[in-house]
């Protein structure tokens, strides 16, 4: 632990003093915000660690920010209210392609391949939801505007023959879900997140709730549509305390940064993500999953320069 947090604090020393005080770049504001998600969601989990790490190791506060989830973050990097943020990949590709909820390309780049979300289905066991087409004329939540749950939720239901305007949509958050399923105001609800997501797990064990299927023909719909992002997945035996197998489809994720983020900056923050991926683990499991081999590969979001430097020199 101590060696690791050393690491980090040279990391660091390395960004204030070189970085900062040898570019003609403004001083580092007093606070950095990283773009995480629902308070109940792994973003928000995984940013709230990496930002007391951060914290610790360098003279400007690091916080993260609750947020309604991958769009709303890609809008923040935009226009610079945030320094880092966690998306979906498919928000990522219409966010850099200007399609979708976006009207126009944001200058936005990834530095890291994070792990692969799953996309969750949960329904009351009492309801009479049995497919996601049945999600049709009942009360649901397709997640918060501004979320790559409902950017994933709609497209899904379009590729199961269900045109979202029909579903009696109360545009919640994961929290919010939680709460009205339990409480019997909304009878299910989708949600694109790490395994275990912290908030579901409470809720599979004290409210009868199930995870539905996602069959593989509504998931090669969905890919013929949208450039093939997403892959063909189980949730495993045992997840959440599920005895049998439940078919869906998984979407990876990636950490990002606004496009003329300085190179050295993105290169001193992955330093710090890197040493400190154990601790992180710790306290949010999908952390370990992050494999510098792997994080490279961001298609189609192009990887920032700073981050190819980074992963060049950390061969």
């Amino acid at each position: 632990m101590r060696a690791r947090r050393r690491a980090i604090a040279a990391v660091v020393a390395v960004f204030v003093l070189a970085g900062v005080a040898g570019c003609t770049a403004p001083p580092a504001p007093d606070r950095y915000a990283i773009a995480g998600g629902g308070s109940t969601g792994v973003y928000y989990a995984f940013g709230e660690q990496l930002a007391e790490v951060l914290s610790e190791t360098r003279p400007s506060v690091v916080t993260v920010d609750e947020t309604n989830g991958s769009v709303d973050n890609l809008q923040r990097l935009g226009d610079g209210r945030a320094l880092l943020g966690f998306a979906q990949s498919d928000a990522a590709a219409d966010a850099v392609a200007g399609t979708g909820p976006f009207s126009e390309p944001l200058a936005v780049q990834a530095i890291a391949r994070l792990y692969d979300e799953y996309v969750h289905v949960v329904v009351s066991a009492d309801s009479e939801i049995d497919d996601v087409a049945d999600f049709a004329g009942h009360p649901v939540s397709l997640g918060a505007p501004g979320s790559g749950v409902n950017l994933v939720a709609s497209r899904v239901l379009r590729a199961a023959g269900v045109d979202p305007a029909m579903v009696d949509d109360r545009e919640l958050g994961l929290g919010e879900s939680i709460a009205a399923l339990s409480a019997g105001e909304i009878e299910g609800f989708f949600w694109v997140g790490g395994l275990p997501t912290p908030g579901l797990a409470k809720l599979f064990d004290d409210t009868r709730a199930q995870l539905l299927s996602i069959e593989v023909e509504t998931v090669e719909a969905v890919n013929a549509e949208h450039g093939r992002v997403y892959r063909l997945a189980e949730f495993p035996i045992g997840a959440y305390g599920r005895v049998e197998a439940t078919a869906t489809m998984t979407v990876p994720n990636y950490l990002l940064v606004a496009s003329d983020t300085p190179d050295a900056l993105v290169a001193d923050l992955l330093g710090v993500l890197f040493a400190a991926r154990s601790d992180i683990a710790a306290e949010v499991p999908v952390a370990a999953l992050l494999d510098p081999r792997q994080a490279i590969f961001t298609d189609p979001v192009a990887l920032h320069p700073g981050a190819i430097d980074y992963y060049r020199n950390a061969r």
